[in-house]
């Protein structure tokens, strides 16, 4: 495996830790989350909900409020799922497990 390749694979999987510790999120083992993703880290960080062995591609977004209606809740993503570019997983959203989510 080249360098760059053990490299980026290592960023990878960094990243989701750095959630975890810095916001608070429920990240499952083994996740994939895109550094361009963009998840809730404003108003309700703790209200994310990732299962094991997911996924997460560039552009998706995930909410856990809604500013309009003045909610805070849990949105939750199963193990096993993907979350597919420039997708949109709106606040309070439960996704089960083994789930692909198209942008």
């Amino acid at each position: 495996m080249g360098l760059r390749k053990r490299l980026w694979s290592k960023i990878v999987s960094i990243y989701p830790d750095y959630l975890r510790l810095r916001y608070g999120m429920n990240i499952g083992r083994n996740c994939r989350i895109s550094w361009k993703a963009h998840l809730d880290k404003s108003v309700n960080p703790k209200g994310i909900h990732v299962g094991n062995n997911t996924w997460i591609l560039n552009g998706a977004m995930i909410l856990a409020h809604d500013h309009c209606r003045n909610i805070k809740t849990n949105t939750y993503i199963g193990d096993d799922c993907v979350i597919g570019v420039r997708a949109i997983v709106m606040p309070g959203l439960s996704i089960g497990n083994q789930c692909v989510i198209g942008g």
